[in-house]
C-alpha cells in the first residue's frame, strides 16, 4: 500500500471513529476531529504532513493513490 492512500484511510478512520465516540462517550472527541480537520487542510497549503515522514522511515513509499 502507497503511502498516500495510508494518510488517506488513516484520516478517515480517525474522523470516523472521533465522530462515533462523540455520540456515544463524551462530546470532548469532536476536538480529535478538528485536529485531523486542521491537520489536512495545513497539509495541502504547506505540503508537509508528518505521518508521511513517519511512514518513510517505517520503508512505505510514495506512489499514484488513485487509478
Amino acid at each position: 500500500m502507497v503511502i498516500e492512500r495510508i494518510v488517506l484511510m488513516v484520516a478517515g478512520l480517525m474522523v470516523l471513529a472521533s465522530t462515533l465516540l462523540s455520540v456515544y462517550h463524551a462530546q470532548e472527541w469532536l476536538y480529535l476531529t478538528g485536529f485531523v480537520g486542521a491537520n489536512l487542510i495545513f497539509s495541502a497549503i504547506t505540503g508537509f504532513c508528518p505521518m508521511v515522514k513517519i511512514l518513510q522511515k517505517f520503508g512505505f513509499e510514495h506512489g499514484r493513490p488513485f487509478k
